[in-house]
């Protein structure tokens, strides 16, 4: 049986947009329904998210890149974040998340699905936390049913993936605490909260417990469930260890669950990773959880770049695209330091954009290959306008150029200018 016959959402949805999708990614129509039975690949788009246009993720689709914006208690202002929105938007991302963790958070998500033809994902664990942070609370006294019928409620607004950690388990949050040896402990947000709730409640999480709910809502909406990896590595020196490993193979079981079910899954990936180690990273969690569509959160390839992290990622993002990787976070200048504005929205997007055109490159992508030829062409004809078009950042070219676009030559080189002197030869 197919996953289209046990998905109705994902049947129509695909019937509305998988023409213009498989030649946007020239791709044939049985290559991605193969890919999609075999849940290689993911259609994110939820019919209730009106006017969205729906992205494939996954092999040998295109390379995707998602953003982040969202509140924080120490900078809470919707109107700053519809604008980081537009930002990505034009910067080129392919889909956005929500991480508002300050103010009416149902508000502001509904205003960002309602403003984003993207498709949009949520972490809903965070709205549930947050109405115990407001009331002065632990945020890990949350009820199991809480958090289900805050996931119902986002599934029927639109949201067209979430992040769920269903595959922590009491156990790997045990071994990933610092007296287990980490360096950095649990650093995702969502991860620390569920591993707060288990030691509070002496009981599983919530989330793996639950698993079947789960499922059932994200089949009738056509979300795709995001499963999130709350045991990343926060530091390079804690890549690899059991507790990643141990929740990798639990979420490798969980995708496999879902695609029987006929619900969409992809698996989120490593936080911090030394470059070394990338390839055997990527490889491993793509074996480990059948060929899953891998989100990755960089890799970051050193901690010590605050301020520039957006390059530590894109130089960790090459290299997993390159073993395996389908779908890039970015990372911006903010990350670790502040909460993004929109300049650094901007920067994170083309570096991810960037790392996913170097990977793709190596791989042979014939839409990365065709790129790189056409600004080649283009340099050797000094042809500004063909440069421009074919950037990743437009924008910047023209930026660039200034005060003398209207030359020929750019203003490094020229009278100096190597491909005009040879040219006139």
């Amino acid at each position: 049986m197919s996953l289209f016959s046990r998905n109705a959402a994902l049947a129509e949805m695909f019937s509305r947009h998988g023409a213009a999708l498989c030649q946007a990614e020239e791709l044939s129509r049985d290559t991605v329904t193969d890919a999609l039975n075999d849940g290689h690949m993911v259609f994110l788009g939820n019919p209730r998210h009106a006017g969205v246009a729906p992205r494939l993720v996954g092999q040998p689709a295109r390379v995707k890149v998602n953003a982040n914006i969202g509140t924080s208690p120490m900078d809470n202002s919707p109107a700053a974040e519809m604008r980081k929105l537009l930002v990505a938007v034009d910067a080129g991302a392919d889909t956005v998340m929500d991480l508002s963790i300050a103010g009416d958070l149902r508000a502001i998500r509904v205003e960002i699905l309602a403003g984003c033809s993207l498709p949009l994902g949520t972490v809903p664990l965070y709205s549930v936390a947050r109405r115990y942070a407001e009331a002065g609370k632990d945020p890990a006294l949350f009820s199991p049913e809480e958090l289900f019928e805050e996931i119902e409620r986002q599934a029927e607004e639109g949201v067209d993936f979430m992040t769920v950690h269903c595959g922590l388990t009491k156990r790997g949050a045990e071994w990933a605490s610092e007296a287990g040896g980490r360096i950095m402990g649990v650093v995702s947000r969502g991860g620390t909260i569920l591993a707060r709730w288990m030691r509070k409640h002496g009981a599983e999480n919530p989330l793996l417990l639950g698993y079947d709910r789960i499922l059932d809502i994200a089949g009738k909406y056509n979300v795709t469930l995001s499963l999130g990896d709350g045991l990343r590595p926060g530091a390079g020196a804690d890549a690899g260890d059991a507790a990643q490993w141990e929740e990798v193979v639990m979420l490798g079981r969980l995708a496999r669950e879902g695609l029987r079910n006929g619900v969409q899954c992809m698996v989120e990936g490593p936080g911090h990773v030394p470059m070394h180690m990338v390839e055997a990273q990527i490889r491993g969690i793509k074996a480990a959880c059948n060929n899953a569509p891998l989100y990755v959160l960089g890799p970051l390839v050193i901690d010590s770049s605050p301020g520039y992290d957006h390059i530590a990622g894109a130089i960790g993002g090459a290299l997993a695209v390159r073993a395996g990787a389908d779908f890039l976070c970015y990372l911006t200048p903010a990350e670790h330091v502040a909460l993004p504005d929109a300049a650094d929205v901007r920067l994170g997007v083309i570096a991810s954009r960037i790392a996913a055109q170097a990977g793709e490159t190596a791989l042979g992508r014939p839409q990365a290959l065709r790129r790189e030829a056409t600004m080649s062409t283009a340099r050797k004809r000094l042809d500004w306008k063909a440069m421009q078009a074919t950037a990743l950042d437009a924008k910047a070219v023209c930026s660039k150029r200034g005060e003398h676009a209207d030359e020929e030559v750019c203003a490094m080189c020229g009278d100096f200018c190597a491909v005009k002197m040879s040219r006139e030869e």
